[in-house]
């Protein structure tokens, strides 16, 4: 497995301090999230997912702690929009140019809007998908809502 991909590559440029950490990916879990938590032994408060999701038809990008679910209502809200709904996975492959399971919202094919989940924010550091399955970030959460320009945001149920 390569540690370098364009997520890595992504925050080189911009100078942001980060580790790469590999797990054994499981691609039968009932949460992937949580499968990379327990696989790296971290609390899913600190090990962050990235979803894909529609607000009023635009491509947004959410990143909040694995064992969260995101909020519609509270996300639409966030950006003031009226309604959002789940990516579909094919359509989220297609506009990050990463497999589901292996999304980051780091070096995607094309920047969206993102939304960073507030409460990730006061974790001294969080671990976020490095663009393949089995890898991850390790990096302080204000550097990675930095580095995608993100808001910050209550968006979880």
């Amino acid at each position: 497995m390569s540690r370098t991909t364009r997520a890595t590559q992504a925050l080189t440029r911009l100078g942001i301090a980060f580790t790469v950490h590999s797990y054994a990916y499981d691609p039968d879990a009932a949460s992937i999230g949580l499968q990379a938590a327990e696989a790296l032994g971290e609390d899913p408060s600190r090990v962050l997912k990235t979803l894909m999701a529609e607000l009023d038809g635009r491509p947004v990008c959410v990143v909040l702690p694995s064992h969260r679910e995101v909020s519609m209502k509270k996300l639409a809200a966030a950006f003031g929009g009226k309604s959002a709904a789940m990516m579909k996975p094919a359509d989220a492959e297609r506009l990050t140019g990463y497999h589901v399971g292996g999304i980051s919202p780091f070096g995607q094919k094309k920047q969206v809007p993102t939304a960073i989940e507030l409460a990730a924010l006061d974790e001294p550091l969080v671990y976020i998908n490095a663009g393949q399955r089995g890898l991850q970030l390790r990096l302080d959460p204000k550097d990675a809502q930095r580095a995608l320009g993100a808001i910050a945001a209550a968006i979880v149920a």
